[in-house]
């Protein structure tokens, strides 16, 4: 956005100026918000004009409206802005109850939907004014082993794109800091009402439309290496890049789906969908949260990690079909799983 030069004489200021013009939509308020005069705003206006060689700003009869440009621009300036702030915000003494910090976290879709409804009441009630932002990660395409298929979270925690992360692996360098979460397993997820619902055996489950959860398209996961080794496959009808689609779909749609436990038990009911014990072992893994070793001296960091380490991730029971067996021990794996 800004080359070398620039950055030297720039004032920061004018960034702040941009973000209150952008979200007022009127040079008169956002002068107001700031406390300053409209005339100053103005002229930081012009500076900043000049900076980015854009207008930025066109006039219209309500305010203003941005350029093609300032849009573009809009979502990089709200990140430096949010990084600089969290940077300033950690160099002082920390409470929680006072703190308007915004914390980045990291997860697969899976997980996040899995953190935050455990996460969320805990903040509202010691740090109401606490903000998130949450990003999802992806494993690197066409990695395996899971250090390096993780490799590019641990790069956004190195370079504070990311406060934490959250990965399905222990695998992790060791210049972070890691602790575990909690332990996933997968169960199969079918719309209430599916005829196969009552007895779904190993043959009637390879038997069924498949709906897969692969980021790329990939129609093959570890459930079909699974399956492999029972001699069986199973033909993915279907393939979406998160679970959450995912679920909506299973609720309208024949298809059968294998989601994690955990986050299916949170959100299966509002949907009316039935989870099922597969009908052989599957895949279970462990979440971990990451964070560098270094940003553990942020007293703020070293509170929210506290605080997810300390939410309670409970899943509840799986319902079962007759003729499935229930709480079968499933096998671990070193692999990032998709469906």
């Amino acid at each position: 956005m800004l080359n070398q030069i620039d950055l030297s004489r720039v004032d920061l200021n004018l960034l702040v100026l941009f973000e209150a013009v952008l979200q007022e939509g009127h040079v008169g308020r956002a002068a107001q918000r700031m406390n300053l005069t409209p005339s100053a705003v103005s002229h930081g206006l012009g500076r900043l004009r000049h900076l980015l060689n854009d207008p930025l700003f066109l006039r219209t009869p309500k305010g203003v409206v941005p350029t093609e440009r300032a849009s573009e621009l809009a979502a990089p300036i709200a990140e430096v802005l949010a990084r600089v702030r969290s940077v300033v915000a950690s160099a002082e003494p920390f409470d929680p109850s006072t703190s308007t910090r915004r914390f980045t976290i990291g997860a697969p879709d899976g997980v996040s939907a899995v953190l935050l409804p455990a996460l969320l009441p805990r903040l509202q009630s010691a740090a109401p004014g606490v903000a998130l932002s949450v990003r999802q990660l992806l494993p690197a395409a066409g990695e395996t082993l899971p250090g390096p298929a993780w490799r590019p979270a641990y790069e956004q925690l190195e370079s504070r794109v990311l406060d934490i992360a959250v990965v399905p692996t222990p695998d992790v360098p060791a210049r972070f800091h890691r602790r575990f979460l909690y332990e996933e397993d997968f169960v199969v997820a079918l719309r209430s009402g599916h005829p196969q619902a009552r007895h779904l055996s190993l043959e009637r489950y390879c038997a069924l439309q498949h709906l897969m959860v692969s980021n790329t398209g990939d129609p093959h996961g570890f459930v079909d290496t699974v399956l492999a080794e029972h001699g069986r496959t199973r033909r993915a009808a279907l393939t979406v890049p998160n679970f959450a689609f995912a679920l909506m779909l299973v609720a309208d749609t024949d298809y059968a789906c294998m989601l994690p436990r955990r986050f299916a038990r949170l959100h299966a009911q509002r949907h009316d969908v039935l989870l099922l014990e597969p009908p052989v072992p599957f895949s279970s893994f462990r979440m971990h949260l990451v964070v560098p070793e270094a940003a553990m001296r942020d007293e703020g960091l070293a509170w929210l990690v506290g605080m997810l380490e300390a939410a309670d991730y409970a899943p509840g029971k799986t319902r079962s079909s007759p003729g499935n067996a229930a709480g079968r021990k499933a096998r671990t794996t070193r692999t990032p799983p998709s469906g």
